[in-house]
């Protein structure tokens, strides 16, 4: 029943388009605003106490649902696939015509980084880099844990994805309240991270990229980048399409630097559909895989 419920829940998420208002992720952050607001405190106490507030409740309550049907539903409602490609889609769409401004407008949609200095290939690549990290966080991550725990699998890793993206930030609020958020989602990305990885490294053939270059890109690479978990993803989508990722962000004002990944030539317009292609052969690989391991 669980694997047919994550079959169905893939495939409604496909179908059935997220709704503009109350989608279930979205009252989520509202509700954990709230329980912030409650016990925000500069300490990395007051951050676990935060977490754990957040995430055992969500957790608890899911396992209480077990059928197919709650299965279903629940990984319609976490998982992220459709929307994170046509999201990606209406920016190559935007750079194809010329319309850098519109591009600059959409970007926001998919990823934190300023746009406004972005140019044609800065925000190609911000897509692409956006497209394969949450490749894992929005589709690999709830089918592995919906496979290992059903419904409080899926709840609990999309709590815990949602709480770092609301505190696990290095500044000056966060800096210790958010550290908890951000290891809990480190270990819950972990291996999810680099599953993605294996499948994007086997599906490379699919965008025109060779198995054995993806794979030495992966492994010399992955590492190399600040986060453990979106580095993998990310070298894996580098060598697999053939493409140099990496270099200056600007998140909030803030430049931060990462180093590249892979050795071809820098990302292009065109790659987007490239990364979209790629993206998809893992989400299928990833439900095949969660499928046959769910029980």
């Amino acid at each position: 029943m669980r694997s047919l419920g994550l079959v169905a829940g893939f495939l409604l998420d496909r179908a059935v388009s997220d709704p503009r208002r109350g989608h279930p992720v979205a009252l989520y952050g509202r509700v954990a605003g709230r329980w912030e607001d409650l016990v925000y405190g500069d300490s990395r106490a007051r951050g676990a106490l935060f977490a754990a507030g957040a995430v055992l409740p969500v957790a608890g309550v899911g396992s209480l649902f077990r059928s197919g049907a709650a299965t279903a539903v629940t990984a319609w409602a976490v998982l992220g696939g459709s929307m994170l490609c046509r999201e990606a889609e209406r920016i190559a769409a935007a750079l194809e015509d010329g319309d850098l401004a519109r591009a600059r407008e959409l970007l926001p949609n998919l990823c934190g980084r300023d746009p406004s200095e972005l140019d044609e290939a800065g925000i190609a690549r911000a897509v692409v880099e956006s497209v394969a990290e949450n490749t894992s966080d929005a589709v690999v991550g709830p089918l592995v844990w919906g496979a290992l725990g059903g419904v409080a699998g899926m709840a609990g890793f999309r709590a815990v994805n949602t709480l770092d993206a609301m505190v696990g930030h290095r500044d000056e609020r966060y800096e210790r309240f958010g550290a908890a958020s951000a290891r809990l989602d480190d270990v819950a990305g972990w291996g999810p991270a680099r599953l993605t990885a294996v499948l994007a490294v086997l599906a490379a053939p699919a965008v025109g990229g060779d198995v054995r270059t993806a794979w030495r890109v992966w492994r010399r690479d992955g590492d190399r980048h600040p986060s453990p978990n979106s580095g993998q993803c990310e070298a894996a989508f580098a060598g697999a399409l053939g493409r140099t990722l990496g270099g200056a962000n600007v998140y909030r004002g803030h430049e931060e630097r990462r180093p590249t990944m892979g050795s071809g030539p820098g990302v292009r317009t065109a790659d987007i559909r490239r990364a979209v292609r790629l993206a998809r052969a893992v989400h299928l690989g990833a439900l095949a895989v969660a499928a046959a391991a769910a029980r």
